[in-house]
């Protein structure tokens, strides 16, 4: 077993090394404690203890392939911990637990000192759905359910044995907390589908994250593919269900979602290179070659002459993206 005491400064070279790196703030008194233990195959076991602070993981720092099919479940020990990740807010206290992933951008705060135990292993050891793994991330599992109060106690018991066990009494220790996991998230995202409805609920998913990130300028295909944790070609061929292709769908939606803006008088002030980069966007000449191909005529000719006829249709309004202030886009080409 590994111990570790440290300050504030030495806080982000620990998280580092035992858990991943993150960007971290405490006060000048901060003192913390981690110990682990190395299951094997690939699992960690760690049970840390440390004082108020808050930390960061920026999209840069999650987008590192090395860490990508990292996964960590956090149950929390004493204290509380608030955290942000897809989009979703959570607050952890005394005897929840909370599935997160290295490959998404996270935000944490603790207004106290706290003590957490963190199991972390790789994504393919958990034996279930992509979907069902991403669905479940940053969501807290209930104290009160059976599987969450097993999972919590075999962790606990875990940790104060593990360095008298063998190492392959580890290895099997570790994958029986694994399976003991699995079992919790199931009461965390209780709709298991078959085969066939896994890949439907998936591009359902898909879908939905097309059309509510439109203005991202990095969702391209590979970005989609690893915000869902398939490979690019499993999201072809869910894409062939619906009779197109990933890049076809997000040009499509990118370019209903500036008709909206091109007849929103919200957005008359708005010339059609803003827009072009409001939806995604990011090269204004690729904008224009595509709506005219689509459409038949430029983005200016489009707005000037629908805008005699009155307002856009419903399935237009719902495709805008919220305009971002002051954004510019990044890289990449839809």
């Amino acid at each position: 077993m590994q111990i570790r005491e440290f300050s504030g400064e030495e806080f982000e070279d620990v998280a580092r090394e035992f858990l991943i790196p993150t960007i971290i703030r405490t006060g000048p008194d901060f003192r913390g404690r981690m110990a682990s233990v190395e299951l094997g195959g690939g699992l960690t076991l760690a049970q840390s203890r440390w004082g108020p602070r808050s930390a960061v993981r920026t999209g840069r720092m999650a987008a590192r392939a090395s860490e990508g099919d990292l996964r960590l479940l956090l149950v929390q020990v004493s204290g509380a911990v608030r955290m942000v990740q897809r989009d979703r807010f959570a607050r952890l206290t005394a005897g929840m637990g909370l599935l997160s992933e290295a490959c998404s951008p996270s935000k944490w705060a603790a207004r106290s000192e706290n003590q957490q135990l963190t199991l972390s292993f790789s994504r393919e050891l958990l034996p279930l759905r992509s979907a069902e793994i991403t669905e479940a991330c940053a969501r807290t599992m209930d104290p009160a359910s059976p599987a969450m109060q097993t999972l919590s106690a075999y962790l606990g018991r875990l940790f104060r044995i593990a360095d008298g066990l063998t190492a392959p009494q580890r290895m099997d220790a570790g994958h029986a907390a694994i399976d003991l996991l699995a079992m919790a998230l199931r009461d965390v995202v209780p709709s298991v589908p078959g085969s066939d409805g896994s890949a439907t609920v998936l591009l359902d998913m898909m879908l939905m994250h097309v059309r509510e990130h439109l203005a991202d300028p990095h969702l391209q295909v590979e970005e989609l593919a690893r915000r869902h944790n398939v490979s690019v070609s499993h999201v072809y061929t869910l894409f062939e269900r619906i009779g197109t292709t990933p890049g076809a769908y997000l040009r499509e939606q990118r370019l209903l979602a500036a008709q909206a803006m091109l007849l929103d008088q919200r957005y008359a002030w708005l010339d059609t290179t803003d827009i072009a980069a409001a939806v995604g966007f990011v090269e204004p000449r690729t904008f224009q070659r595509a709506f005219r191909r689509q459409y038949g005529m430029t983005p200016s000719t489009w707005r000037r002459e629908r805008s005699r006829t009155g307002s856009a249709p419903a399935v237009l309004k719902e495709a805008m993206p919220p305009l971002r202030e002051n954004t510019r886009p990044g890289y990449g080409r839809c």
